[in-house]
Order: structure tokens, then C-alpha cells, then sequence
């Protein structure tokens, strides 16, 4: 995909061993279902590509990290069968990530909301910056972090997950997610968070493939039922999608922006 800066995109580099896998969305790198499935897809690849050793997952602009879904798609979903689509579309990244035989490094440079909290925890190492701050927005739109609650709750815990659920209007600091073990590391500026990312994909670029892929299937030991988990949580979020009280919690937000 190409660098569509009205549409969005998703562009990926490898040099030295080392792909980034970058997406960008204008508002606020949001995810629309196309650049979902890019994002599943170039994370597959990267997997099974001889020349890559590590990949670093990144978003471009000084904004947002990722402001989670597209709330343009979600007030144009009509029936179920579209709901599942689109949320499947979250599904399939987090799986990607799950699957892929490299580690991956976030590049968590500011905030996240709904499904950018799920990837921000669903990568290997999340190296962050100070603002990187979290919240769980879904439940305040009628719906609620089903397809990324496996992923967040995996690296959180249940009760620190259930609180950014439940409280989905509150924000939680980068200092927060430090201390419950979202972020791997955070830094006080972007120079000192990327001096961290090119040392941490250097080494690792340097590092045994076949004991990284070892360590990963490790990491993620307990997880093989996600393929059937997140289906059914995008099938809960896909009819959730369609309800008067959602519908209108979008349209006021959207009116709000």
C-alpha cells in the first residue's frame, strides 16, 4: 500500500534485518478495515521472510498512536455479517502477531484507545514515550474491548484489564502502563524512546532466529484457541454494533470531532 495520505496506508521497509511495518490513517491513525487486513497480511510476511530477523510496528505523525476503530466504518455497518467483518479485521492482526516467529517491537510514541491499546499490547516489546497514555473507550459506545480483551488482558491481568474496561471514560498515564507491564520500557522523549528501538532491533538482528521463534512460542503458550476466541468476540462485537444505543453514541461523538 502505498503512502495515501488522505485514504491512509501501510508501508513496509526492511534494512539489515530489520522491518518496520508502518500505518497511517488521518484521523488520528485510525483503523479502517483495509488497512486492518494490510496490517495482518505485511505482519504474515514479514513472519516467513528469510531477510527479516525482527520487526518494529509503528505509526506515522506525532498524534495518536492509534485511536483504535474507524467510527466512519462502524456508523456504516448495516447487518451482522458486516460487524463480524470489520471486527474480524481486529482479529486477524492480533493473530498475526500471535503467529509470527519473530518478536515485534512497538513504537508507542502517544496515545492509544480501544483497538490501539490491543495492539500496543499484542506486540513482543513495547518501547514507549512519555503522553503514551491508554484508555478503553468501547464501553461508552455500547460496545466493549471483546477482541482485544485476550491480548490486553494477557499482558495487564484481569484486573487491571477489567478496570480500563469498566472506567471507559478515564485515562490511564504511560507510567501506568509501565508499572502493569503494557510498556516495556518509557521514555522521557521520542529521541531517547527510538535510540532505545534501534539498539533493542539491532541486538536482536543479531540474535539466534531459531531461539527468538522458540522463545515466542513460549511467551504465548496457552493462546492456540484464539483463532475460534476472537471470532466469537467479533461475532459479540459485530451485533453489539448494530444496536439504537450504539448507533447514537457514535453519531454524537462524531458530531463532537
Amino acid at each position: 500500500m502505498s503512502k495515501d495520505l488522505i485514504n491512509g496506508y501501510v508501508q513496509v521497509e526492511t534494512h539489515k534485518g530489520i522491518t518496520t511495518i508502518e500505518f497511517f490513517h488521518p484521523q488520528s491513525n485510525s483503523l479502517p478495515h483495509r488497512i486492518l487486513e494490510a496490517l495482518a497480511n505485511e505482519i504474515h510476511d514479514a513472519g516467513f521472510d528469510h531477510e527479516t530477523k525482527v520487526i518494529i510496528l509503528r505509526s506515522q505523525g506525532e498524534k495518536a498512536f492509534c485511536a483504535g476503530a474507524s467510527f466512519d466504518e462502524l456508523s456504516n455497518i448495516q447487518n451482522q455479517k458486516q460487524g463480524f467483518g470489520f471486527f474480524s479485521g481486529f482479529a486477524n492482526v492480533i493473530n498475526a502477531m500471535r503467529k509470527c516467529p519473530k518478536f515485534i517491537i512497538g513504537r508507542i510514541h502517544s496515545k492509544c484507545v480501544g483497538g490501539g491499546v490491543g495492539l500496543a499490547a499484542a506486540v513482543d516489546y513495547a518501547i514507549a514515550a512519555e503522553g503514551a497514555d491508554i484508555k478503553l473507550s468501547e464501553l461508552a459506545i455500547g460496545i466493549g474491548p471483546f477482541v482485544v480483551g485476550p491480548a490486553v488482558q494477557r499482558k495487564l491481568g484481569l484486573s487491571s484489564f477489567s478496570q480500563l474496561a469498566i472506567d471507559a471514560a478515564m485515562w490511564r498515564n504511560a507510567d501506568w502502563a509501565r508499572r502493569k507491564g503494557l510498556y516495556s520500557e518509557l521514555h522521557s522523549s521520542l529521541e531517547n524512546m527510538d535510540e532505545s528501538i534501534t539498539r533493542l532491533s539491532h541486538q536482536l538482528s543479531h540474535s539466534s532466529p531459531e531461539a527468538m521463534a522458540e522463545m515466542k512460542k513460549i511467551f504465548w503458550q496457552g493462546t492456540d484457541n484464539w483463532d475460534e476466541l476472537l471470532s466469537e468476540r467479533a461475532e459479540i462485537s459485530g451485533k453489539l454494533v448494530l444496536s439504537h444505543f450504539t448507533k447514537e453514541a457514535i453519531t454524537k461523538f462524531k458530531t463532537k470531532a
